[in-house]
């Protein structure tokens, strides 16, 4: 039975051969200089790291290079390695705001297949076993099934549910569940919507009524925008990003599938060029694989 640590190491290897395996072939042996810098630049954002992550980190290497404290091969892949956790860890934020009243409302945002209702249910187990009082609000109504899907989750998790029939006004099921997690005194509320394209306006509409009724029904509570993300999704997933977030606010991302994929280098971009953190990771199927982002770990994790 592999360790959380090595699990996450394992769920990484593609994307860690994929960068840090040619940074490390690339670097063997050289002198820092201008070609050296070009090929790592080059490496970067093949590897979806993002063009303004690589600038801040070429900008650190050619600094620490200039300043003769880093010469070898182990010093610079140390280097990128610290600025890429520091990138990572700039805009952490508690998950449960503890200024706020409760509930503390979750919007889950995203569009079509990442896997947004199996990541709802995650969650609800999660916070519940870290003893918060969860209730989970059903408000896709257009997918087949989603409705059954979510409370299979709710019950194996022990978490109530606010749910209708299939096709009902998801805005309105959003605003009884919020009614509902309020006169309850639950400690989170997870609206799950409808996946939706981003660039359909009249589905990102939809998705504001959604928040302007939770607000309304819950005035006092914090309503946070968690988007989720594939993992495979590479450089599309900061356009899908800046798209939920200028209609909705995007408080915090979980990027999902990150076992399967050689991009998730998309994290280091996703919270360098939106200044959004990573919330959550999804790193396999089973409940364990849905892991609090830890960005000094992940670093380790890729360069280890």
């Amino acid at each position: 039975m592999l360790g959380a640590f090595e699990r996450l190491k394992q769920s990484l290897a593609r994307t860690r051969d994929s960068f840090v395996g040619r940074l490390a072939g690339a670097i063997a042996g050289r002198a820092i200089d201008d070609s050296l810098l070009d090929e790592i630049e080059e490496i970067l954002i093949g590897a979806d790291v993002g063009v303004k992550a690589t600038a801040r980190l070429l900008d650190r290497l050619r600094e620490k290079a200039g300043e003769n404290r880093i010469t070898e091969a182990g010093e610079v892949m140390a280097l990128l390695k610290s600025e890429i956790a520091a990138i990572l860890s700039r805009d952490r934020r508690e998950l449960l705001p503890s200024g706020a009243a409760r509930p503390t409302i979750w919007l889950i945002t995203g569009v079509n297949g990442v896997g947004k209702t199996t990541t709802i249910g995650k969650l609800a187990t999660w916070f519940a076993a870290d003893g918060r009082r969860v209730i989970i609000g059903a408000c896709d109504t257009f997918r087949a099934a989603a409705i059954d899907q979510v409370a299979i989750w709710a019950d194996r998790s022990g978490v109530e549910m606010i749910r209708t029939q299939e096709g009902a006004d998801p805005a309105a099921i959003a605003f009884d569940a919020a009614a509902a997690a309020r006169a309850r005194g639950a400690d989170l509320l997870l609206i799950d919507t409808a996946g939706r394209i981003h660039t359909k306006s009249n589905l990102m509409e939809e998705l504001k009524k959604i928040k302007r009724v939770v607000q309304k029904a819950a005035p006092e509570s914090a309503v946070l925008t968690e988007l989720i993300i594939d993992g495979n999704t590479g450089q599309n997933a900061l356009s899908q990003a800046q798209i939920f977030r200028d209609a909705v606010g995007c408080d915090g991302i979980i990027v999902t599938k990150l076992d399967g994929t050689a991009k998730g280098g998309i994290v280091i971009a996703l919270a360098e060029e939106l200044g959004v953190p990573v919330d959550f990771i999804g790193i396999g199927e089973s409940l364990e694989d849905l892991r609090r982002f830890d960005p000094a770990e992940f670093a380790e994790a890729l360069f280890t």
